[in-house]
C-alpha cells in the first residue's frame, strides 16, 4: 500500500476490525510507480485518485482510475493495485450491508465535486466516530451519493478460455501490432468465427471493440505522465494523432484531453494545463 499520510495506517491495522460502518484513509505516494500485492478483506472498498493514475487488477479485468475517478470493490473480491506516477488518493472501505444499493461487481465510479468534498470531509472524522449524531448523519449523505455515483466504462474485460487468454496476454505485450482478426485466430488455434463468438461470451466485447479499451486504458497513463497525443498516437500505432483522437471519442464519448481536463479537481486543473500534449480540443 503507499504510504499513508493519515494517523493510521492500512498496514498498522485490519480495516475489517473497525466497528464502524465506513473507515477512510488517505493515501499519497511520491515515487515513479508502485504496486500493491493481491489481497482481499470484507468490507467493500473504494478507491478515489486525487492525483496520479490508479489500476485495479482482479482476475475478469483490469479497472483504470484517472483522477476525479474511482474505482469500487466489492467485498472479499481479491485484487491488486497500482500506481503510475505519484499519486494521492483516498480509500474508503464500506461494510457490504451499510449500503446493499452499491454495485455487486467491480467498476469505475465518477466522483462529484459533492462526493469528493464528502470523502474529504468523512476521512477527517475519528475512526471510531459517533453513529448516533453529525458523523454518522455525514457518513449516510456519503454513502446515499456514492449510491448514485454514474459508472464509467473504464475497464479492459479480461476472458477465462485458456486460448483468448493466450490472445489477451499477446495483445497485452504488443499492443501496436496491427495484425488482422484471421491471423490473431490462427496463432490460437481458433477460426476466426469461433473466436469472435467466444469474445462475445466471455466478454461482451467484439475483437476490435476490445483492442479498443486496451488502447484507451495504455493512453490515459502516457497522457497522464504528460506525453503528448502525438507521440501516444504513434506508440499505440496510429498514423497520427487524429486518427488517435477519432478512436478515443468513439470509445469514450469525448477527446482525451477534454476527458482529462474534466476529472482534474480545481488545484490540479491549472498544473496540468501546461503540461505538453494536453490541449483541450473539441
Amino acid at each position: 500500500m503507499p504510504q499513508v499520510s493519515t494517523r493510521d495506517s492500512v498496514e498498522l491495522y485490519d480495516v475489517d476490525s473497525i466497528l464502524r460502518p465506513v473507515a477512510v484513509l488517505s493515501a499519497s505516494m511520491a515515487s515513479k510507480d508502485w504496486e500493491q500485492d493481491k489481497h482481499q478483506h470484507r468490507k467493500a472498498q473504494l478507491i478515489y485518485s486525487v492525483r496520479g493514475m490508479l489500476n485495479c487488477i482482479i482476475e475478469d479485468g483490469v479497472w483504470i482510475v484517472p483522477p476525479q475517478c474511482a474505482v469500487w470493490i466489492p467485498g472479499d473480491l481479491p485484487h491488486s493495485a497500482r500506481g503510475s506516477g505519484e499519486t494521492e488518493c483516498y480509500c474508503l472501505f464500506v461494510e457490504p450491508e451499510a449500503a446493499p444499493d452499491l454495485p455487486k461487481s467491480c467498476c469505475t465510479i465518477s466522483v462529484s465535486p459533492l462526493l469528493r468534498e464528502l470523502l474529504l470531509k468523512v476521512a477527517g472524522l475519528p475512526a471510531l466516530y459517533e453513529q448516533d449524531g453529525r458523523e454518522g448523519r455525514l457518513v449516510a449523505t456519503l454513502l446515499d451519493e456514492l449510491s448514485a455515483a454514474p459508472v464509467e466504462d473504464l475497464h479492459l474485460p479480461m476472458p477465462h478460455d485458456h486460448r483468448l487468454r493466450r490472445l489477451s496476454e499477446m495483445l497485452l505485450a504488443n499492443p501496436t501490432e496491427k495484425t488482422s482478426l484471421g491471423e490473431w485466430s490462427c496463432r490460437i488455434g481458433m477460426s476466426e468465427r469461433s473466436m469472435s463468438r467466444l469474445l462475445l461470451q466471455e466478454i461482451g466485447m467484439s475483437f476490435g471493440r476490445w483492442r479498443r479499451q486496451l488502447h484507451v486504458i495504455l493512453s490515459l497513463q502516457l497522457l497522464m505522465k504528460g506525453v503528448s497525443v502525438q507521440t501516444v498516437a504513434l506508440e499505440l500505432g496510429y498514423e497520427n494523432a487524429s486518427g488517435f483522437i477519432t478512436m478515443f471519442r468513439k470509445t469514450v464519448g469525448k477527446p482525451p484531453a477534454k476527458y482529462l481536463f474534466e476529472r482534474m479537481s480545481s488545484a490540479a486543473a491549472s498544473e496540468y494545463d501546461h503540461v505538453p500534449g494536453i490541449i483541450l480540443a473539441d
